[in-house]
């Protein structure tokens, strides 16, 4: 299930979305994942608070003051101490320094250096910025920032029953929470309305097929009592099949109910066996009570092996570990424990039935379709070489069947939805600003979709179906459209117009699949997925682009996605080597090296801010934030010596080579894969 989080109409509270991840991260992510059947729910878009402190270089240089210098002096300042324990009569207390910053206040007043009765503080050197972590990801909906929620349910857990709790949570939530804060939460889209509408559809199938097999028993019997008691067995049947699945812990699905609706006509089967028996009785003059008492007795024994024969076809299956077992055990249960209940129906009630409201049936249709099938019988067998030649015909006739009209194999139904999850992949090395960018134009193309009253709009030359739903999320890595049409039947159609959108883009992969309640969301059971492994990666990644380059050709016009998006190592990398023998002389060690370059670029890590009970990250950062640009790396001002600034180029230098990506993951793999899927 997917959800978001957006303003209440018009933003009256004025609420910027990217500040409230860390909220709802705390106060509404537990809340959902605390419901029964989910297993965890992530939260995209926005970006958690942050306490910059942005250094001024000049200030810097004026006081003498180097970074490591400010590191030390913060870490050093916001800390609570544990001093031990103090004992006073019968009373023990606890005793603790305490350190930690109350406020930004008292941040800016941090004391950096000391000399006689002069103090530089931080404010002298720094300003403090209360803001956010760069953002990584983006999320939107008709044109509006939001925050997204991806609810995920526990494996074996019951879907429908996890909607309808979750969305009763949901609603607390807005209540108590989000509407009193300007914000709401609302369903994106789900899996359930599927079920649910499959699960009715099989229930309302069920009910035909029980209707229609009662048309035809009275079609043949021509007597409504004589049908009735024959149908009979039909609902308690069914009842019995549902009483197998609650007995075995099973649940009411698709594949259990498609078991029970299959089980109506075996059903039957029983109790024609026994009404047979018990009318050939009757007309050997016997009156209906030893008529039914006879006829049971001549055909129990047949009725119970026929049962017990039915059931251990089945058996076996309960006993498969593999998805075939999970998925058709359902089915053995609900018709085995149908079968067994028919058996006992048409050796007490239906002999009952047949005994105290005697029926007889109008058996002339059934005589004469009888005499018309034994005569054509006849003339078939009549001689050795009409026999031989009914043989061959049949034998022919099957084998045809078998070779022009046998459909396509394949392990499951897709189960497919109305709803497309289409993946557009850039290359390595994109930045968030240059996606976003994309997904802004890409937003214009299909958000009037959402809001026009016609069944199409046009839009930057391609015609879109009416979209029912759609939400945008951008990363660096790729763009992603989970999307529905109003009109099912155009959903193919809206994954070409979205595919051709995406491979405008120059460098930039594309892939589109359908949603599926049986399978994953990426190309489903009709996909074909090739893993490769190896321990030199570029070779493995030479082999997963053949793969891909040949599925191309091979495959007509082939959806085509990969694991990771890029199959290329060619990730920008600048690497900074310093001149050990320069920073020897200036009292540098790596540590402090490397904090200085992370601090003055991209930032660093120095503490933890407490505000109530949020916990907020502090980051040094210089005074140009995370928008330091490779061109002013070799100026950074990375130490001071007596007033004078030292550039990073003074004690180092930069290169500009491809990481591998044993160098992007920071560790060592010993044995590297890649996936490519074609659906």
């Amino acid at each position: 299930m997917y959800f978001r989080v957006a303003p209440i109409e018009d933003n009256p509270k004025n609420i910027n979305m990217i500040m409230m991840r860390d909220y709802i991260e705390d106060n509404v992510r537990p809340r959902m994942s605390s419901v029964a059947g989910v297993s965890q729910v992530n939260v995209s878009g926005g970006a958690q608070r942050q306490v910059r402190i942005l250094m001024d270089k000049d200030a810097l240089i004026q006081y003498n003051v180097s970074v490591d210098d400010v590191r030390t002096a913060i870490s050093g300042r916001n800390r609570d101490t544990s001093a031990g324990e103090l004992e006073q009569g019968k009373r023990r207390f606890l005793l603790r320094t305490v350190g930690r910053f109350d406020s930004l206040e008292e941040i800016e007043n941090t004391i950096i250096r000391r000399t006689g009765d002069s103090l530089v503080r931080l404010k002298d050197v720094a300003e403090i910025d209360f803001n956010h972590f760069e953002l990584n990801s983006e999320s939107w909906f008709k044109g509006q920032q939001v925050l997204s929620l991806q609810v995920q349910r526990e494996l074996g857990s019951n879907v429908i029953d996890i909607k309808y709790a979750v969305l009763d949570e949901v609603e607390r939530i807005n209540e108590e929470l989000l509407r009193p804060a300007g914000m709401e939460i609302t369903l994106n889209s789900d899996d359930v309305r599927y079920v649910e509408s499959s699960v009715q559809n099989v229930l309302v199938n069920l009910l035909l097929g029980a209707l229609f097999a009662t048309l035809v028993m009275y079609g043949l019997m021509r007597s409504a009592r004589a049908t009735l008691i024959a149908v009979i067995g039909i609902p308690i049947c069914t009842l019995a099949g549902f009483l197998g699945l609650l007995l075995l812990d099973r649940t009411i699905n698709v594949i259990s109910l498609a078991g029970i609706a299959f089980a109506i006509g075996m059903t039957l089967d029983n109790t024609i066996v026994v009404l047979e028996s018990i009318e050939l009785e009757r007309r050997k003059g016997l009156n209906p009570k030893e008529a039914a008492i006879e006829g049971v007795k001549r055909v129990w024994t047949a009725v119970l092996t026929s049962t017990l024969t039915t059931v251990m076809v089945f058996l076996p299956i309960l006993f498969i570990v593999q998805e075939a077992g999970q998925l058709y055990s359902d089915i053995a249960i609900a018709i085995s424990a149908s079968i067994i209940a028919s058996m006992f129906v048409s050796v007490t009630l239906v002999p009952l039935l047949a005994a105290y409201f005697p029926a007889q049936a109008k058996t002339k249709v059934t005589d004469k379709l009888t005499n018309r099938i034994e005569a054509i019988s006849s003339r078939l067998l009549r001689s050795k070489k009409s026999k031989l030649s009914t043989v061959g015909v049949t034998f022919v006739a099957v084998v045809a069947i078998w070779w022009f009209l046998m459909p396509p194999a394949e392990y499951l139904p897709e189960g497919e939805e109305a709803k497309t999850f289409a993946t557009m992949s850039a290359p390595p090395g994109y930045n968030l600003q240059t996606m976003s960018a994309i997904g802004d134009e890409i937003r214009d193309i299909f958000d009037p979709a959402l809001t026009t009253e016609d069944n199409e709009v046009t839009r930057s030359g391609v015609t879109i179906p009416a979209l029912k739903t759609m939400s945008l999320s951008v990363a660096p890595s790729n763009i992603r459209i989970i999307a529905e049409t109003r009109d099912k039947s155009r959903i193919d159609e809206l994954m070409e117009v979205i595919t051709q959108v995406y491979e405008r883009y120059p460098g930039m992969r594309a892939f589109a699949a359908k949603g599926s309640i049986i399978s994953s969301n990426d190309g489903g059971t009709r996909s074909i997925n090739v893993d490769v492994g190896g321990q030199e990666l570029n070779e493995v990644y030479a082999a997963a682009r053949a793969i891909y380059d040949r599925s191309q050709k091979v495959f007509d016009d082939p959806r085509i996605q990969s694991t990771p998006n890029s199959l290329t190592l060619a990730q920008p990398l600048l690497e900074v080597r310093p001149d050990w023998e320069r920073m020897s002389e200036l009292g540098l060690d790596a540590d402090s090296f490397g904090y200085a370059v992370s601090a003055l670029t991209d930032g660093a890590f120095v503490g933890e801010y407490f505000q109530g009970d949020d916990k907020i990250d502090m980051y040094l950062y210089s005074n140009k934030g995370t928008e330091v640009t490779p061109e002013m790396l070799d100026d950074l001002p990375l130490l001071n010596v007596n007033g004078r600034s030292v550039a990073l180029n003074a004690i180092s230098e930069v290169r500009e080579i491809v990481a591998s990506r044993r160098q992007q993951a920071h560790g060592n793999l010993k044995y590297n894969t890649s996936r490519v899927s074609c659906a």
